[in-house]
């Protein structure tokens, strides 16, 4: 077979390859291209967030001064990843991404647990968000209008306003994404050329991309920080279903997501380290946290600009919260229309297309999460303990181990997949991409059980180091359980497990 520029040893092309448009189960095809993919995946990196927040806690947390070295060493091994991984998506379209690749690989018991893995690991992360969009949103309230609000009814609120955006049709949210990601990817372009262009007191010094300085810091815990910083570019093929053209589209937007994220924050996080100066940029971390990036905007570019960053910040965060929010709509649709979930999660609304009861789970999901944060904040107004401290980086962090197993699970499932079909010799240099790239995401991810209490900031004898990443664990375990319990009662729908729309082409074709 032959598919964009692989090559197998099958003669006749598959038939339900392409999506099986009329059905009541089926996404609307056609609905996004290049741009309206690219933007809708990049708009879960936030890249406000990951300079404000994510850059200085890695200077502050492990000292690496070679930070901007990390993100590139990251682009490498994730482009690696991403060649089997696109490869992959050219003969797989389904919703359902991660775990349909892992099933066609590995059978549909590893298949249904990653399902419930991805939707934990994605979920969490969407959730995590509200608890420090609802601490900048109290803090400007605080501060620009002399009001005190609780952090949660702002977090709340944004549950609700994404609830709405996740009914929308998806060409209408990738519009919406666009705009915020662009105007937040301008400010931090600004931001870049002004440290540039007036740098600390060593001047634009490329000490930052020194491999001396990652040697005696903790690279391994700094990888962990770095790799959540490319969370959503692994997204795009939780898409495929929606665009024209997925054996095209996919790959290209997953290559410009990982190497444009890679490039950008390698540029950014060189550009703090301008700014202070390397030597400084470690103490300065520590000092300010994510009153940084605020800082050195304030001195080179005026309080009204980083009046705007704090906005554009917040609004950065509610993109990132409704990409999130539109991928676990989405592989909850895949595994309602495949017997993982009810069947009612496997349809879409009659006028948008949307996956109307993915989203409302979802909607569910966080508001319950954030009221349970809520009833348990014992802080005084103002306090981020509770929903920074906590709710975000036990998300974040519980989102990132989730999906780094996913990315190497899936590398061994690519590997197998090409193998079963006889083209492992055709495929050769991508098969040796995805077992290079899965090995390091494996090392990466037994970083992040070990060092999990720097990563939470919980210590090293707190329970939650066992007790959060366990969480990825027993998701893993329920899916395994669930598949085994289809297989015996429903065997037909086991056999569906990854097929997505194919399923509905083989049904057709069975009763013709």
């Amino acid at each position: 077979m032959t598919t964009g520029s692989s090559r197998t040893t099958d003669t006749a092309p598959e038939p339900g390859i392409a999506t099986y448009r009329g059905e009541e189960s089926a996404l609307r095809a056609g609905r996004l291209g290049t741009a309206g993919l690219l933007l809708s995946v990049l708009a879960a990196t936030a890249p406000l967030m990951v300079v404000a927040g994510v850059m200085p806690t890695t200077f502050a947390v492990v000292g690496a001064v070679g930070q901007p070295l990390l993100f590139l060493v990251l682009g490498v091994v994730l482009a690696l990843f991403s060649v089997g991984y696109a490869e992959m998506s050219r003969h797989v379209h389904n919703a359902g991404a991660f775990y349909a690749y892992i099933t066609r690989g590995l059978g549909p018991t590893a298949g249904s647990a990653a399902a419930l893995v991805a939707l934990l690991a994605y979920s969490s992360f969407q959730v995590g968000i509200f608890g420090i969009f609802g601490f900048e949103v109290s803090a400007l309230a605080q501060e620009h209008l002399d009001v005190q609000i609780a952090w949660w009814i702002p977090a709340l609120v944004a549950v609700a306003v994404v609830a709405v955006c996740g009914l929308l049709k998806i060409d209408i949210n990738a519009r919406v994404l666009g705009v915020l990601l662009l105007i937040e990817v301008a400010l931090v372009v600004i931001f870049d050329i002004a440290a540039l262009g007036d740098p600390g007191k060593e001047g634009a010094s490329l000490h930052a991309f020194n491999p001396d300085t990652l040697s005696g810091v903790g690279v391994g815990t700094a990888l962990c920080f770095c790799i959540a910083a490319f969370a959503g570019f692994e997204q795009a093929p939780v898409y495929a279903e929606e665009t024209s053209r997925p054996h095209i589209l996919v790959p290209r937007v997953m290559y410009l997501a990982v190497g444009g994220v890679a490039v950008f924050f390698a540029i950014s996080s060189w550009a703090l380290t301008v700014a202070t100066g390397p030597s400084g940029i470690v103490g300065q971390a520590r000092k300010q946290s994510a009153g940084l990036l605020f800082g050195l905007t304030e001195d080179r570019l005026g309080a009204t600009f980083t009046d705007v960053v704090h906005v554009l910040f917040i609004t950065g965060m509610f993109a990132a919260m409704l990409s999130f929010h539109n991928v676990v709509a989405r592989y909850a649709f895949a595994m309602g229309r495949e017997g993982l979930l009810p069947a009612v999660f496997g349809r879409t609304h009659s006028a948008s297309g949307a996956p109307g009861a993915g989203s409302v789970l979802q909607t569910v999901i966080a508001a319950v999460v954030v009221l349970a944060f809520a009833v348990t904040d014992s802080g005084a107004a103002g306090d981020p303990t509770a929903p920074v401290l906590r709710l975000f980086t036990w998300g974040g962090n519980v989102g990132a181990l989730g999906v780094i197993l996913l990315m190497a699970v899936a590398s061994v499932a690519v590997i197998v997949f090409f193998v079963r079909r006889g083209a492992a010799a055709a495929q050769a240099w991508r098969l040796a991409a995805s077992a290079v790239s899965g090995i390091a995401l494996l090392v990466i991810a037994g970083y992040t059980v070990k060092d999990f209490d720097v990563l939470v900031g919980s210590g090293p004898d707190s329970a939650l180091n066992w007790l959060l990443p366990g969480l990825i664990l027993l998701a893993a375990l329920a899916g395994v359980a669930h598949s085994l319990v289809l297989r015996r009662r429903n065997p037909a729908a086991h056999a569906r497990i990854g097929l997505g729309n194919e399923a509905f082409q083989l049904e057709k074709k069975s009763t013709s």
